[in-house]
């Protein structure tokens, strides 16, 4: 039976019902009621729930529990989670995984509280110090997100990563009915901390970094060939196709929809894994596409680069890609269509 429920609320229930037994986090706008709805929530499951005293220490004591075995995970928001990017850095060192769930608000600096798409190349990159990555998984609706959060855990268990759910405002504060699955039991990860002597794992020092930089190589191209998620519409006679995630990318699909059935052969590729950028449904377009769009909710186009960067490495190569940023809202349906009629109409430049 499908339950009315907020989506910071069912991001909060998809974690519990997913295994995770440990949170901690800080509150901030608009992501607080997950915390809100957690600090009752765990401990009717026997979990536990930690108020920090800052999104850094938060951060920190998720290091501890991943150590110890345990599913565990945090949440915020924007600048919340450039808070936290040192210790997704030290976590990305030790191979602990975890789930972050930044409910993305617009801006630079401390933003705004609209909603927005402004943090996908800090996510996407790996924003603290060194060289790594997290996945990154953008879900469209709340049924999406609830879905996500389960395979995040699970992708962080089976590689040893973290995962950041990249959601945005207005997701996080909307409400729609959402199935949820069963309670699962996840027992506590083999190799970790248990209380018992390891010389290896107090001493980091004596690790292999040159061989640890190859194997992470390997590491990164598997998950870029296995992992790889999308939804796809019309793709196989578009002339041209129209990138969008998240909410946008919602927008975008019901554009695309109408488009098709006012005759214009318009496709869209709607990215869910937003690293591993999903490169193979590039290949999957028709060869005589004649170009791309990139529909975005921030100021100067971000996830732009990695079209332009997929496309690159493929025979599309000359192909145009045109970009719309959408800063202070989510593009309407009505918005995509009128902008894709510009780009018909030759009104519009490429970016790339």
């Amino acid at each position: 039976m499908e339950d009315m429920i907020k989506g910071n609320h069912a991001f909060a229930e998809a974690a519990i019902r997913a295994g995770a037994t440990f949170y901690a986090g800080y509150p901030i706008t608009p992501s607080s009621e997950i915390m809100e709805y957690l600090s009752v929530r765990l401990p009717e499951i026997g979990g536990v729930f930690i108020q920090a005293e800052s999104e850094g220490a938060s951060m920190n004591i998720l290091t501890g529990a991943s150590a110890s075995g345990v599913r565990c995970f945090t949440a915020s928001s924007s600048v919340g989670m450039t808070l936290k990017q040192e210790g997704i850095s030290h976590m990305a060192d030790s191979y602990l995984p975890f789930l972050a769930i930044n409910v993305v608000r617009y801006g630079t600096g401390l933003g705004t509280l609209d909603t927005g798409q402004s943090d996908y190349l800090r996510d996407t990159r790996g924003g603290g110090s060194g060289d790594y990555r997290t996945f990154v998984l953008s879900p469209y609706s709340l049924q999406e997100a609830v879905e996500l959060i389960g395979h995040g855990f699970d992708l962080g268990d089976k590689y040893g990563m973290g995962t950041i759910l990249h959601t945005e405002a207005a997701l996080g504060q909307m409400m729609e009915p959402c199935t949820f699955p069963e309670m699962k039991k996840v027992e506590r990860r083999h190799g970790s901390i248990d209380g018992t002597y390891s010389f290896e794992r107090i001493s980091p020092l004596y690790r292999d970094r040159r061989q640890e930089a190859i194997d992470e190589k390997a590491k990164y191209d598997s998950i870029k060939e296995n992992e790889q998620m999308w939804a796809e519409e019309s793709l196989e006679d578009a002339e041209y196709v129209i990138v969008a995630y998240g909410l946008a990318g919602r927008s975008a699909t019901g554009a695309v929809k109408q488009l098709r059935n006012e005759g214009y052969k318009v496709g869209l590729i709607r990215p869910i894994t937003l690293w591993p950028f999903p490169e193979k449904a590039f290949d999957k377009v028709n060869k005589d596409v004649k170009g791309y769009i990139s529909v975005e909710e921030n100021a100067t186009g971000q996830m732009v680069e990695d079209i332009a960067l997929t496309l690159k490495k493929t025979i599309q190569s000359s192909k145009p890609v045109y970009m719309f940023a959408n800063a202070f809202g989510i593009p309407t349906m009505k918005k995509i269509k009128a902008d894709f009629i510009s780009v018909r109409n030759g009104e519009i430049k490429e970016v790339y």
